[in-house]
């Protein structure tokens, strides 16, 4: 197992890393060092999680030992105590406590399903509902507030059987949580011993080194008091798949309270004192919690409000009524509803939700039957916890006071009266996050595969993010066809705007165009749309229309289904799971091409879910994801920023109204766009379905590794010609077959075969195998390192003391099969059978190569004449030499290179030469030229003197590291790009590392053009 010391900080990392994941693991450390906030994007099938969780828990390790076998008295002793004393909250001063929340439970068993596959063992709690972890059986057959209500009752009544026990449990079995484990494993626990999962979980939380839960404990202010064995000044915040995150936290600070609703609790109310007074005359108590006076006046006050709100005067039903947020207060002071009376109001509605549970339960002793109430009184009260939060009113300038008429149910219909909706939306999502700056988090990390753009995120969430990454892809270019298609086969312009969406020979347009693309992309094909109610007019245009000038009476839809079986995506979310079902049936069956998903932007297909391999060949786009301008929480949204945007000074940054509606849009697109490319051995296309995409304002807000890709296909029979040979040419060389049962979403980046780390060989030459394990050689040197930050003093931390050459021991058979590849060497059979090495991979990424670096000269044949050698094979297999490499080394690094001794490959052996003079007094001559003289010779003749300088200055800048990678190759390209120089432009890719080829593929195709004018 590769260990990387980051930052100071030794890394183990259970497989050799990426660019990007060593990029990830620095900017993760960086972040927990200095005690900031972070915010990181790394596309899904970068290995996020993984790298996440090994940099994180080898930085905790820095402060001492996990709290597992080695600290098994203090978590005893920690555990014995109650969750408030000063015992229990003294025991973990030294240590931080990591909290990784993440949006689902199926998300969270993924991600401890990465933590089995490191080398770490922290001490773990995973919290989870009820819903997840009760395994009364009566209870656990409820839902939502009714499941809770009816274990509060029990377990204050003693009357569940599992809960009691779990204390003593937890004093006997401090073990638990030393292994990783998920929600299913401790409800198996808890049912073998009979005890609680939940309560296991509520106790465990209290003495982890990690701790997983849901966002919701750590957004709403009620569970995060619960999470009381939590310093939360020496604890750190983890927000996995934190794309939605900004609405999450808005949500969770706003409600909404309909007139139906309203009444419900009315009638709760009405019912409370009933059941008091019936409770008095049975037992003949005088209980004040059961006083029916103090339901009668929450009821009498429900009255009022609801009358209140029906007097609010609404001169349109499109705006509804709208103030600011303090109006609230005013708003409820008439009902004599202040800070004061509504603590007493919360009390008596939490003593009622206890009363309504208690009346619908029949029955005593263990064989209780559980009636499953659902108590709405408990929404007045959360309403009323929101408004009057920390007892102050600050707050309030954050929010807009709504009432808007709603659609009448048939009973209010029948009685006259008019529904209406009580809103109080927070428009500033920061609200939640300086909640935790409050509490002294030490920092708070925010990463997604899908954040960009991410000023606007930072802008939104109202907090500072000094750490900041916009990670590329693992994949190579080959892996993935990008394309904007502004027009369709009859040059029908695409545009999904208002004005166009409901144009017959637009729908029809798109309609053929997606006929095309079933039958050109193999397997599972998702199509996204802006809206349900386009997705609907399309399907039903498509069902009654064909193509005006084919003779083919069939329509659309059949032509759709001869390729690929559709299913759609239905609004029901219970009717969700299964099209899921049916998409996965339709793709396995054999008798069509595979099936075609019909999806929505920000629905249930586009979140979350894992359209690796053959589920998802490719995505088409077709239109901007706009949100209704005139739904009354969108405008007020626009007016709040636009607002908040003329107070601000001119020199700080803000987001208006209109960014904050494009970026909403982009987001949704970039998370549709998420649902391919899964792994690093997937490959896919997309395809975007609206002339406006061409436009740069909108592919700068896309994906930052999606960007390099992107190309505007003028023609649709350019766009049918490339796609099909994109797919002919993966259909010949797929592996995904043989691997697609071992790659799921997230999972760590395992190569088939190590690739040859010699980087005179791999990592400067290109690409030529999609699916083979990138070289590490491109980030073991200083020079070459990620256009993101310098990574400073990554030195092997399992290392006692060796030069400050590279050091690294592989010689596995993929080494030599690639490096007689290069060179068509024959390869001995038998050879992969005699390989010997070591496990243990040494990598050096910060060597100071200061000593060893020398000045650029004019020429590269200088540099090229200085080259030592770097491998001797002996027996039968010719001599290579660096100089056989198309580019200098010291293009990339100045670091030299060696094999450990007596790496055997059959007879061949690796020799470690002893110091650098022996290096070069034991090369072998070799016959062939070195292509970068050549190519030299080219440039000397093509370019005037003064631009010959200038190129070799660039060079000179590249050595002495005065000038980063991306405005180097875009000088160059210009310097390139004049008429009868294009052939220059052309073969410098052959010299740039593998990884920047997405930046010089898109200088090449801007320069071509402009070539071409």
């Amino acid at each position: 197992m590769p260990t990387y010391k980051i930052r100071g900080v030794d890394v183990d990392f259970p497989f050799d890393a990426y660019d990007c994941q060593i990029v990830y693991m620095e900017k993760v450390i960086r972040s927990l060092q200095e005690g900031c906030n972070a915010l990181l994007e790394s596309p899904t099938g970068t290995g996020k999680t993984l790298c996440l969780l090994c940099a994180t828990l080898a930085w905790r390790k820095r402060f001492g030992d996990f709290l597992t076998s080695g600290n098994e008295e203090r978590s005893n002793f920690s555990l014995s105590h109650s969750s408030g004393s000063q015992s229990a909250e003294n025991g973990q001063t030294n240590y931080p406590v990591i909290i990784y929340a993440s949006r689902t439970h199926s998300q969270l068993k993924q991600v401890i399903r990465e933590l089995k596959t490191s080398n770490y063992r922290p001490k773990m709690a995973v919290l989870g509902s009820r819903e997840q972890m009760c395994i009364h059986d009566e209870v656990r057959l409820l839902r939502g507030r009714a499941q809770n209500n009816a274990c509060h009752y029990l377990c204050k009544k003693r009357l569940c059987p599992h809960q009691p026990g779990v204390s003593e449990y937890m004093k006997k079995h401090h073990e638990l949580g030393n292994e990783p484990f998920d929600i299913e494993d401790l409800v198996n626990t808890g049912r073998t011993m009979g005890l609680c999962p939940y309560y296991i979980s509520r106790e465990l939380h209290k003495v982890v080194d990690i701790l997983f839960a849901p966002y919701n404990y750590l957004i709403d202010p009620g569970n995060r008091r619960s999470l009381s064995g939590i310093q939360w000044n020496n604890a750190v915040f983890i927000f996995d798949e934190a794309h939605n995150l900004e609405s999450i936290c808005a949500d969770a600070a706003s409600f909404d309270l309909p007139s139906g609703y309203l009444t419900a609790c009315i009638s709760e109310a009405k019912q409370c004192v009933d059941l008091c007074i019936k409770r008095r005359v049975i037992e003949k108590s005088a209980d004040k919690e059961f006083d029916p006076e103090n339901y009668a006046i929450l009821r009498a006050l429900l009255l009022k409000l609801e009358t209140r709100i029906a007097e609010v005067a609404i001169e349109s039903r499109e705006l509804g009524f709208t103030c600011p947020g303090d109006y609230i207060y005013e708003f409820l002071s008439d009902l004599n509803i202040t800070y004061e009376t509504a603590n007493m109001l919360v009390d008596t509605i939490d003593n009622a939700a206890l009363l309504l549970e208690e009346g619908n339960t029949s029955g005593a002793g263990t064989g209780i039957k559980m009636k499953g109430a659902v108590c709405r009184l408990e929404s007045i009260r959360n309403m009323l916890n929101i408004i009057f939060r920390d007892g102050g009113k600050d707050h309030a300038k954050f929010y807009r006071f709504h009432v808007q008429e709603s659609q009448s149910s048939i009973t209010d219909s029948l009685k006259g009266k008019v529904s209406r909706t009580l809103s109080w939306w927070c428009f500033n999502p920061g609200l939640a996050m300086q909640q935790f700056e409050s509490l002294g988090v030490r920092s708070i990390i925010l990463t997604s595969g899908t954040l960009s753009p991410l000023d606007s995120f930072a802008l939104e969430l109202n907090l500072e993010f000094p750490v900041r990454l916009e990670n590329p892809h693992v994949i190579s270019p080959n892996q993935v066809w990008v394309g904007v298609v502004p027009s369709g086969p009859s040059s029908q312009p695409f545009n999904s705007s208002y004005k166009n969406r409901d144009s017959l020979e637009y729908k029809q347009e798109l309609g053929n165009s997606i006929v095309n693309f079933a039958r050109i992309v193999p397997d599972g094909l998702l199509v996204f749309f802006p809206s349900y109610y386009m997705m609907g007019q399309c399907i039903e245009c498509w069902k009654d229309m064909g193509h005006a000038s084919s003779s083919d009476f069939s329509t659309i839809w059949e032509r759709i289904c001869k390729y690929k079986q559709p299913i759609v995506e239905p609004k029901q979310s219970s009717l969700f799971p299964r099209a899921i079902e049916d998409f996965e049936s339709k793709l396995r069956d054999n008798t069509t091409s595979g099936a075609i998903f019909f999806a929505v932007c920000r629905g249930k297909v586009s979140e979350g879910l894992d359209f690796a391999d053959r589920a998802g060949r490719a995505v088409v786009v077709t239109g901007l994801p706009f949100s209704t301008k005139t739904d009354p929480k969108v405008r007020l949204k626009r007016d709040y920023l636009d607002h908040y945007a003329t107070l601000q000074k001119k020199q700080s940054k803000v987001l208006t109204g209109e960014e904050w509606y494009v970026q909403q849009a982009a987001r949704a697109v970039n998370q549709a766009v998420g649902r391919v490319i899964r792994h690093s051995l997937d490959y896919g296309a997309i395809v975007f379905c609206d002339e406006r995409f061409a436009q740069q304002n909108w592919q700068c807000q896309m994906s930052y590794w999606l960007r390099p890709h992107i190309k505007c296909y003028p023609k649709f029979g350019d766009v049918v010609f490339t796609l099909t040979r994109f797919f002919r040419d993966k259909g010949i060389c797929d592996l995904k077959p043989k691997l697609s049962k071992s790659c799921t979403t997230e999972k760590s980046l395992v190569p088939l075969e190590k690739t040859f780390s010699l980087k005179s060989i791999t990592s400067l030459a290109p690409t030529t195998e999609h699916c083979s394990r990138k070289s590490l050689s491109s980030v073991l040197s200083t020079n070459t390192r990620s256009g993101f930050d310098h990574l400073e003093q990554i030195v092997p931390a399992n290392r006692s003391s060796v030069s400050n050459e590279l050091v690294f021991c592989s010689t596995l058979q993929r080494s030599v099969n690639h490096f007689c590849h290069k060179k068509r060497l024959p390869l001995k059979e038998g050879i992969s059978k005699n390989i010997k090495y070591q496990d243990t991979v040494l990598v050096d990424l910060a060597s100071d190569t200061s000593t060893s670096e020398q000045a650029c000269e004019v020429a590269f044949a200088a540099t090229i004449a200085k080259r030592p050698k770097t491998l001797e094979l002996v027996d039968n297999v010719e001599c290579q030499k660096d100089t056989d490499s198309k580019w200098p080394a010291d293009f990339g690094s100045s670091t030299s290179v060696r094999l450990t001794q007596h790496v055997q490959v059959g007879k061949a052996t690796f020799q470690q030469p002893t110091s650098h003079k022996e290096k070069h007094n034991s090369s072998v001559p070799c016959t062939d030229k070195t292509s970068g003289s050549a190519f030299l010779m080219q440039v000397q003749e093509k370019l005037t003197v003064a631009e010959y300088k200038e190129f070799v200055g660039f060079m000179k800048a590249l050595k002495s590291k005065t000038m980063k990678i991306t405005p180097l190759l875009e000088s160059i390209a210009k310097l390139f790009s004049s008429p009868g120089r294009f052939s220059l432009l052309e073969r410098f890719k052959d010299f740039v590392p593998a990884k920047y080829h997405p930046i010089y593929e898109q200088l090449l195709r801007v320069h071509g053009t402009n070539n071409d004018v």
